[in-house]
């Protein structure tokens, strides 16, 4: 079975029989961006604590199933619109971008593409060149082709290595204009309303598998955590080899984010080693449940 690496999933809004189904259909790491929480926050603490949620608790919550688990650490374009907690938000990140785990500024980018969101992303994409960090950048889902010449525009204007930049949740008519640049191209295979597995392997027929990758973005709405195998599977159909599906689905990714240095690539090509017994601050998923030992 083909390695497989979901590097944008939201698996704080996920239950553990999800870690559990992940794992068994062989994703042995995942990146979860930092990301809007349905509705807004009210003060910059709120952020704290979910910061630190993603590298605490999460992170164990992925080890007790063996999944490596990173995260990128940023301001959600639609939390930009709000610029007084936004502003301290970013006074917060310093502390946040050389933590351990964190493999990227993200997600970031743009929502309605209003001028608070343009100073944002512009800061943000600056403290990613302090901190020689890739970024993780969000396409809106409106007006996609808009917001993704803007994108590309703002990485110019700040001047940040596009090779340090996926542009994500890219379609059919967004693709082409990130192909005219060096920076990796990120894909949703999300139900409805981003692309499908067939839309994804019709891409890659067309394209290629260069500086290619795709993400299931598995949040609280309606979403599946197994669309990262589920396009291996696709890919496989339509006749690609095992090693192409690898390629696309866990190479691309993890050399992507290891520029990071944050990110061993041996390491994560293995499952973490599972011992249940251990708890994170005293607490653990199992609610009782017999802990497995591997």
């Amino acid at each position: 079975m083909p390695k497989y690496f979901d590097p944008h999933i939201h698996m704080l809004c996920r239950t553990t029989d999800d870690y559990q189904n992940m794992a068994a259909a062989g994703i042995l790491g995942v990146i979860e961006p930092a990301f809007w929480q349905g509705q807004a926050r009210t003060c910059v603490g709120s952020f704290v604590d979910y910061f630190d949620t993603l590298l605490g608790w999460e992170r164990f919550r992925a080890s007790m199933f063996g999944i490596h688990h990173f995260s990128a650490i940023g301001l959600n374009p639609k939390e930009a619109n709000s610029p007084s907690i936004a502003a301290e938000v970013l006074d917060i990140l310093p502390r946040y971008l050389g933590r351990d785990g964190v493999v990227a500024v993200g997600e970031i980018g743009y929502d309605d593409i209003t001028p608070e969101e343009d100073l944002f992303l512009a800061r943000q994409l600056e403290l990613a060149k302090q901190f020689n960090l890739p970024v993780l950048i969000h396409t809106p889902h409106r007006d996609k082709i808009g917001g993704t010449k803007r994108t590309l525009a703002v990485i110019r204007e700040v001047g940040i290595a596009e090779h340090m930049v996926i542009i994500d949740h890219l379609n059919e008519v967004t693709l082409p204009l990130v192909l005219e640049s060096d920076c990796w191209r990120g894909h949703s295979v999300y139900p409805n309303t981003k692309m499908s597995e067939q839309r994804m392997v019709a891409l890659l027929q067309e394209y290629g598998t260069e500086k290619m990758v795709v993400n299931s973005a598995a949040d609280w709405g309606i979403s599946d955590p197994l669309k990262v195998p589920k396009t291996g599977q696709a890919m496989r159909d339509a006749g690609f080899t095992d090693a192409q599906v690898e390629q696309v689905l866990f190479h691309n990714a993890v050399d992507f984010f290891a520029q990071s240095g944050q990110m061993d690539k041996q390491i994560v090509s293995t499952p973490l080693a599972i011992d249940q017994r251990r708890q994170w601050q005293n607490n653990s998923a199992l609610r009782g449940q017999e802990p497995v030992v591997e």
